[in-house]
């Protein structure tokens, strides 16, 4: 549906989409793994978790960064910086753009914790091998801004350069910023998304001693189970996501397909404690509230909700709640892309809201992969076991994160 208009404000639009994701690096792969309700987590593949009390991620497989990059690129950034760059330039060739002032072509990047594998490696070194056997590229490999700074130096974009470290909605924010470039006339082309490599054995151990993460080695494909009564903590995952975004007015000039529209945005700060959420859900409600406020839209015209939806068992319960205070007793049928991906942290957000996109072309809701026994003391009407169709209106994608940090996005369809 085309929300209300706001006088004097630029459209933005999705042209593009790209991801790397543990349930596959295209969008049709990712798509219908959502659809059919399974699971990406495994035993992780990339080092010998064995000594670790978890031992299982979502990783991403058959990816090459070398179809990518080329290879001196590669030895001397990130995976976090691969994945991302490859999701950008993905959503770039899926929108077929037409070419822009370099100067007017911005990246918003969102990211949890940046290149945590090699500042890890880097690390190892120093300690066994001393300081002269770092890389010369510890410091650059390891930064949070080094994925923005990639694609603008690759793609020759000489516009705004933003990186957003706000833990596990820098993904939902970087797509929001990236829109209100465009809306205050910053910029003519946005590429925002998020980026996330974390699955490390520090981030793992680090997370398991904070009680965070699920403890399911014995079955490591049920352990991410958002909403249902025996969940027992998040998944880790990585990959990346990323959308093109350009103005309405843009967009129907050049003739492009447009996936849909970023209709409202909304973030905030609970204030509260910098790893649980306010147990009232006072933040997310006032940060849902300022999306749906932002687009104009009253919470009657949301046909989904993608939720944050983590599996733990104190954020599912507090989300519900502040879904219930803003939607009232009949809410919109609700999803979470992490019963089927994990939690890919800053990257979590952008992969959500690409996923809502799709959705939204579809008319059809994903079920919450793994949501087996509902939690009775949720009462909001969460998307169990088949897909769910004839949900019609918006989409509002939540994201809550370490720091008390809130986002929420309101994605509407165009109207021809």
């Amino acid at each position: 549906m085309r929300p209300a208009s706001r006088s004097g404000r630029e459209r933005v639009v999705v042209t593009g989409l790209g991801v790397k994701t543990p349930a596959g690096n295209d969008i049709k792969t990712l798509w219908s793994t959502l659809v059919a309700g399974e699971s990406a987590i495994a035993v992780i593949r990339r080092f010998d978790p064995s000594d670790l009390p978890v031992r299982f991620a979502g990783e991403v497989a058959d990816f090459d960064p070398g179809a990518y990059l080329g290879p001196k690129v590669v030895r001397q950034t990130d995976r976090t910086t691969h994945l991302g760059f490859a999701a950008a330039v993905d959503a770039l060739t899926d929108a077929d753009c037409v070419p822009a002032d370099p100067a007017r072509c911005a990246v918003v990047v969102g990211t949890g914790m940046g290149g945590t594998a090699s500042f890890y490696e880097q690390i190892r070194k120093l300690i066994e091998d001393g300081p002269a056997r770092l890389s010369p590229r510890a410091v650059t490999m390891s930064m949070p801004n080094a994925t923005s700074a990639q694609i603008a130096m690759e793609l020759g974009w000489r516009g705004p350069n933003l990186c957003l470290a706000t833990g596990c909605t820098a993904g939902t924010q970087a797509i929001g910023e990236g829109a209100r470039l465009i809306r205050e006339g910053a910029a003519d082309l946005v590429l925002a998304g998020g980026a996330e490599a974390a699955v490390t054995p520090i981030a793992i151990a680090g997370f398991a001693q904070m009680g965070a993460l699920s403890t399911r080695n014995d079955q490591p494909e049920r352990a991410s189970r958002p909403f249902d009564a025996l969940r027992d903590g998040f998944v880790l995952g990585e990959g990346a996501a990323f959308t093109l975004l350009e103005s309405l007015d843009r967009a129907m000039a050049r003739g492009a397909r447009i996936y849909g529209e970023i209709a409202g945005y909304g973030r905030n700060c609970d204030a509260y404690h910098v790893t649980v959420p306010d147990p009232q859900g006072n933040g997310a409600v006032a940060c849902m509230r300022l999306a749906l406020d932002d687009a104009g839209l009253d919470p009657s015209m949301i046909g989904h909700i993608n939720a944050h939806g983590t599996s733990t068992p104190l954020n599912d319960s507090v989300e519900a709640k502040a879904i219930c205070m803003v939607f009232g007793s009949r809410t919109p049928p609700v999803t979470s892309t992490k019963g089927a991906i994990g939690h890919l942290m800053g990257a979590a957000g952008a992969v959500e809201a690409v996923a809502s996109l799709v959705a939204l072309g579809h008319g059809v809701v994903p079920p919450v992969t793994n949501l087996t026994q509902p939690d009775a003391e949720l009462h909001i009407d969460v998307v169990a076991h088949t897909p769910r169709t004839g949900c019609h209106g918006s989409v509002l994608t939540n994201s809550f994160g370490f720091g008390g940090q809130n986002a929420s996005l309101v994605l509407s369809l165009v109207d021809d």
